[in-house]
């Protein structure tokens, strides 16, 4: 069992925000929230990832909204998830007694009640006995929508134009100018219930007794646990590799299968910092990823989900940028304009804080071959492609093989100038290398001889113009000698042999030039500009490609201490954001579904390699 202790000061000397890895997170696989270690619930979007806010304290501590509950006295914390769930208890221990408050989003078969979106924090005194006090202060729409609080059949509601949310309890409640209060003590053994339902559209109020709270944590429990019991996985990072499955599980949109990158908007790069991106979208590279990392283990359910949601949802438009976008919506769609919201602060006064992204207009030629691979993967350890799908990989690959060698903003979407990145030539070589693989195994039609032309084009390029013979190394594009951690997945991609002295090379000069006590940077933006000012920490995904490019080279003592050292960056319940900072801290959307995945791969083939 994982936990964090810390001490919660006085309200009056509580700082106004509760770092990024000080959280957990629950969610319903349509929403998500953000817990913090405090007590406090500072990020919630209802109905869905991408719906505006309702608590966004994590982005401004005085206009974004919270939910808080906690003891009305000084406390210690410790916070952990109930054994192999994903709903979260935080715990505190006071000098008079110790209290908990289980948080948790019920899942349930019914669409109706999940269009609830019940979400339930359940206070138990389990020793002495512990005053608490509760604040319910939702800012609707980014706290840009006004609302109304009023009482109806014993429940608090909360109106706004365009959503309304009522709380339920078994303590009193009083009205509080926009907000609800509450004040209570409880003895051992005693307990307390508030949950807060969406309602309208049909969805009535209902109250959550204690006993159908209880009965609801139950079933929540076997849920989760049923899932959970499908993993393959057996090896010597069990615990953290079944949370890092259950936290991409949390961040599957259910009613689609879309996955989106993470479930939080504008948490910075660098604190203070303009490098904040909303990431509540479906990146097509990160969800092929996440699909690897699923299959893996043995999760075929939600491949299945998602190459649905890609021949249900996504329209395959011939534009000057391609036949796909980067990302979409967790509803397939493609138009998401990017906005600044001026009136929230941003996270320790990082800003802007934004919604959308205007990176779905880039060129970004890798993700076809994250792309096909990962229909790769699903019609080897899946079930065979359909015709209809066979058709949309034909297209796609012919599309590849004549535009491969165009220049793009690159995996790391760059805002400043197109190049011929390596990263994406390798990956346009993956994805017409992948499709013969299945052509020729599964026996379908395919123009071979174009496909393999083209195929081993791109290989001499990268071969020619991608090695730098200064650097003794594999850069990051044409033209230039800037290093990137991108060219870790040439071995990993099977593009090069992993003990090939060119590739061992790499590896050597990457590790003097990016990283840093297994950390790994993406690259130098004094080197390579990327149109942004300021710096940023080490990138996650890096670090664990890191460790399987160590790995699969031989050097595995090298590889597990990277990947112990890793696991040591997480925070207390084994979550990462996108970002490691200077001193150790979590920066970025949190969590990451890009560093999960990555940890799971990592450790699968770590696994195989030691035996």
């Amino acid at each position: 069992m994982t936990v964090c202790e810390s001490l919660r000061p006085s309200r009056a000397d509580a700082p106004r925000y509760t770092p990024i890895a000080e959280h957990g997170l629950i969610g319903d696989m349509r929403t998500a929230a953000l817990v913090g270690t405090n007590g406090t619930i500072d990020w919630y979007c209802c109905t869905r990832f991408d719906a505006p806010s309702v608590f966004a304290a994590i982005l401004d501590a005085d206009r974004g909204g919270a939910f808080e509950l906690a003891p009305d006295v000084p406390a210690r914390t410790k916070q952990f998830y109930f054994p192999d769930t994903n709903i979260l208890i935080t715990r505190f221990f006071a000098d008079d007694g110790v209290g908990e408050v289980q948080d948790f989003m019920p899942i349930v078969d019914d669409s109706r009640e999940a269009d609830r979106h019940r979400l339930i924090r359940r206070v138990l005194c389990v020793r002495g006995s512990l005053p608490f006090s509760v604040r319910v202060a939702p800012r609707f729409d980014y706290g840009r929508q006004p609302h109304t609080v009023g009482t109806r059949q014993c429940q608090t509601v909360f109106t706004s134009p365009a959503l309304s949310l009522a709380l339920t309890s078994n303590m009193p409640v009083e009205i509080d100018g926009p907000d609800a209060r509450s004040s209570f003590t409880l003895a051992e053994g005693e307990s307390a219930v508030f949950a807060l339902d969406r309602i309208g559209d049909g969805i009535e109020p209902r109250d959550c007794a204690v006993t159908e709270a209880e009965q609801l944590f139950g079933a929540t429990v076997r849920y989760w646990r049923g899932w959970l019991s499908q993993s393959r996985y057996r090896g010597r990072w069990r615990e953290m590799v079944h949370r890092s499955a259950l936290t991409l599980k949390l961040l599957t949109y259910a009613p689609t299968g879309a996955i989106v990158a993470a479930p939080t908007t504008s948490l910075p790069e660098q604190i203070g910092g303009e490098r904040n991106w909303d990431y509540r979208y479906v990146w097509v590279r990160d969800a092929a990823f996440c699909l690897y990392a699923l299959l893996r283990l043995g999760f075929t359910d939600e491949a299945k989900a998602f190459v649905h949601f890609l021949s249900e949802n996504i329209s395959l438009d011939e534009t000057p940028g391609g036949p796909l976008q980067i990302m979409y919506g967790i509803d397939g769609r493609s138009d998401l304009p990017e906005e600044e919201l001026p009136h929230l602060e941003g996270h320790w006064g990082s800003a802007p804080v934004r919604i959308g992204n205007n990176a779905v207009k880039q060129l970004q030629l890798d993700i076809y071959g994250a792309l096909i691979d990962s229909l790769y993967l699903y019609d080897k350890w899946g079930e065979p492609l359909s015709s209809e799908h066979w058709d949309t990989v034909g297209r796609l690959v012919e599309w590849v093989c004549a535009n491969w060698d165009q220049p793009d903003e690159g995996i790391w979407e760059t805002r400043g100038k197109i190049q011929n990145f390596l990263y994406s030539q390798l990956m346009c070589w993956v994805a017409i290398e992948r499709a013969i693989r299945i052509a020729t195994h599964r026996g379908l039609p395919a123009d071979l001889v174009r496909w393999s032309g083209t195929r081993d084009a791109i290989y001499r390029r990268i071969m020619q113009r991608g090695w730098s013979a200064e650097r003794r190394a594999f850069v990051q594009h044409e033209g230039d000698d800037v290093l990137d951690a991108a060219v870790l997945m040439m071995p990993l991609a099977k593009f090069i042999s992993p003990t090939d002295p060119k590739w061992l090379s790499t590896l050597d000069v990457l590790g003097e030039g990016l990283v840093s006590d297994s950390l790994v940077y993406r690259y130098d933006p004094s080197s390579s500009p990327d149109g942004l000012r300021g710096d940023e920490g080490t990138f996650s995904i890096c670090s664990f490609w890191y460790v399987e490019a160590l790995s699969r080279a031989g050097r595995v003592d090298e590889a597990r201490l990277a990947f112990e050292k890793m696991l040591t960056y997480a925070n207390h319940l084994g979550l990462y954001a996108e970002e490691i900072g200077r001193t150790g801290e979590q920066i970025g959307n949190f969590p990451q579904a890009f560093t999960h995945l990555a940890l799971i791969s990592a450790a699968f083939n770590l696994d195989r390699t030691l035996g």
